[in-house]
């Protein structure tokens, strides 16, 4: 019990921080419990599913090419990963209609993507130990917290734009990019310091995420309103 309140302790803080965050409209709370459960249930029953597809073609070993590792890291990992979660946000929280401004893209895919943090977090700290939940409570979880941050930012303009497919793709896209090179670089290990790469990209992903943030709240369509 203690090592999955370890596991468990960064997905709230990351939590808290984004409900304080949506500062003119609070998202009703059962949709937010709901879509932390499809994170941690569904989105991981589709990445294990697209898993089991790709091992047939690209077994998931350490024991890899520099561009075996490139392609396990973007086209493996990190697309299957952010696929599993954007398709939660896409059919369930951006057709609800409490998705109703631009900020919520970023509030709902958080959410599916602490719920599949969550998950994952608590099978490594099980595994691992309190050391392994110590690090991932720094690295891991808010990797996927920007993750979902840049890509809920386009999901939340794409939900009121003409151009919905293309932006929703965007964030999509960018979410992979950044998934797939944090990975990358912790999974050519064997390649002294190289592992530096992946925490100068998670820092790059803070400073957008903090950016993405700060201009849908300027944004918000709810943020003259006096209630």
């Amino acid at each position: 019990m203690e090592l999955i309140i370890y596991a468990l302790a960064p997905v709230a803080v990351v939590i808290f921080y984004i409900y304080l965050k949506d500062k003119y409209e609070k998202e009703p709370k059962r949709l937010l419990i709901i879509s932390f459960l499809l994170g941690a249930i569904v989105s991981i029953i589709i990445t294990t599913v697209l898993y089991g597809v790709f091992e047939l073609a690209v077994p998931l070993t350490n024991s890899l090419s520099v561009l075996q590792q490139f392609i396990q890291a973007f086209f493996v990992v990190g697309f299957t990963e952010e696929l599993s979660k954007y398709l939660v946000v896409l059919l369930f929280a951006q057709r609800n209609k409490a998705f109703n401004e631009q900020f919520d893209g970023i509030v709902y895919a958080v959410m599916v993507s602490m719920g599949f943090a969550a998950t994952e977090n608590i099978f490594y700290v099980m595994e691992s130990g309190a050391t392994t939940a110590l690090l991932r409570a720094f690295t891991a979880i808010p990797a996927h917290a920007t993750f979902g941050i840049l890509m809920g930012y386009f999901m939340g303009k794409a939900k009121f734009s003409k151009n919905r497919t293309l932006l929703n793709l965007t964030g999509l896209g960018l979410a992979i990019l950044f998934h797939g090179t944090y990975d990358f670089f912790l999974f050519i290990d064997f390649i002294p310091g190289i592992w530096v790469g992946a925490f100068v990209s998670l820092i790059i992903g803070v400073v957008l995420s903090r950016n993405a943030i700060k201009r849908h709240q300027k944004n918000s369509r709810f943020k003259d309103v006096i209630i």
